[in-house]
């Protein structure tokens, strides 16, 4: 039996904040310490009392006077996209045909598969992300070199095989009995070893033929605990498109509603302009809207109305993330830094206690693994961040006025990036320290 104690400034959520002064939401220890054993949190509290608790001789680790969180949870990004990212294009469409699918067709060699997911997780834990839910390409190959990563670590991780028989490069399509068949390899491959958990993947409907559609829905009976992901209303001439190869449904929405992809676990990337009807068709299922704020931007997709769809009468579940490599960044601090410019163009106002929720509990909530993953709770995984709100120069000089928590939260968010990322956790065992020194060595 491991047991390590940590000691810091403690900072989790009970719930979403209904606003800035909205103390009763979480908990903030100033002096706190969790007592982490074989990987998961069995205490959290004040030091003196975790510490009266813990045995003699214990192990400690003092990461005062920083902030401890539960690690940050990335709801939608592309594993296969990491040389995608900071390509020039004009619109979601081009840039997908233009760097994205060629990019992607390299994912049938095992090889580079595996040198790109060791990367792609080398990058999640430099930016405090223990949790991702991630497409791989279309190639059973990804999906194989992605979750044996995510096992080799120990993270806790979420991603599918991609299946597309149209509308993209040959080197890209499957069949309607291909892809059925290699996400049922990839589910009995993978899906329950050690921390991975397969999500049933048709990339979106352009790239779908309805028997395609019919083979995803088999799956969905089939596996009816898996999650479902895909893409939705991302961009205008997408959602065009789409009515055109499906001019039966009502909307884009209507298109996963008639092969019964709409539920409780499904994930659906962007879904920026959603009509009144298509919103309360995702309330009523209980479906997750993903905002990718800065693959919005830089895509020229949109303005998210997140605020607007979770107030509603007929509210919308959201979550948040980076979308790389549309996205352009890694950090989920950054990320949320352009949720909030999205909402202030908007007229609407996201505060830094709602952010940080978003990127904890609020997503492990979305994935419906609150009671594992994005809490400080005893019983969960222990999978942390530690932050440093004066890693930069001119944060250190602004931090010497920074008077309350929300200012160092707003801070964080504003100025943040993977520098203010002191150590990241996984499972109780440090990761972001023995990357910085291989770094250093190489």
């Amino acid at each position: 039996m491991t047991q390590i104690l940590i000691r810091g400034r403690l900072l989790s959520f009970k719930r979403a904040p209904l606003s800035l002064t909205d103390t009763d939401s979480y908990l903030y220890e100033s002096d706190g310490a969790l007592l982490m054993e074989d990987g998961r949190i069995s205490v959290a509290g004040s030091y003196g009392t975790v510490r009266a608790i813990a045995p003699e001789g214990i192990e400690e680790i003092d990461h005062r006077p920083h902030l401890i969180m539960p690690g940050f949870i990335d709801m939608h990004l592309h594993f296969p996209q990491m040389q995608v990212i900071a390509s020039y294009a004009a619109n979601l469409l081009e840039w997908l045909n233009t760097y994205t699918f060629p990019e992607e067709c390299r994912f049938v060699e095992s090889e580079h598969a595996a040198r790109i997911a060791t990367h792609f997780y080398d990058e999640l834990l430099r930016h405090g992300t223990t949790t991702a839910v991630a497409y791989c390409s279309v190639h059973k190959t990804s999906a194989d070199a992605f979750f044996a990563e995510a096992l080799k670590r120990g993270m806790c991780m979420v991603g599918g095989k991609v299946m597309m028989d149209r509308n993209a490069p040959q080197g890209l399509l499957d069949t309607p009995e291909m892809g059925y068949d290699e996400t049922r390899a990839v589910i009995a491959d993978w899906h329950g070893k050690g921390r991975n958990h397969v999500a049933i993947t048709p990339r979106f409907a352009i790239t779908s033929t309805p028997g395609q559609m019919q083979a995803t829905q088999a799956l969905a009976e089939e596996f009816p605990d898996l999650h479902i992901q895909t893409h939705l209303s991302e961009n205008h001439d997408e959602i065009r498109y789409t009515m055109d190869l499906y001019p039966e449904a009502t909307d884009y929405t209507d298109i996963y509603a008639r092969y019964g992809l709409l539920g409780k676990k499904t994930l659906l990337g962007h879904a920026i302009h959603l009509s009144e009807r298509e919103a309360d068709a995702l309330s009523e299922a209980g479906a997750v809207a993903v905002h990718c704020p800065t693959s919005n931007l830089f895509l020229g997709s949109g303005l998210f109305p997140m605020k607007s769809l979770m107030r509603r009468d007929k509210p919308v579940r959201v979550a948040v993330a980076t979308d790389i490599g549309g996205g352009s960044s890694y950090s989920m601090l950054r990320t949320m830094d352009e949720a909030y410019k999205i909402q202030q163009l908007l007229g609407e106002r996201l505060n830094p206690l709602e952010s940080f929720y978003l990127m904890t509990r609020g997503n492990a909530e979305a994935l419906s693994m609150a009671d594992d993953i994005g809490t400080l709770e005893p019983g969960t995984a222990a999978d942390l961040v530690v932050l440093d709100a004066a890693s930069t120069p001119a944060m250190r000089l602004r931090m010497e006025t920074v008077k309350t928590l929300p200012e160092e939260l707003f801070l964080l968010q504003t100025m943040g990036d993977d520098r203010a990322v002191v150590e990241t956790y996984v499972a109780g065992k440090a990761m972001k320290g023995a990357l910085d020194a291989i770094q250093v060595r190489t």
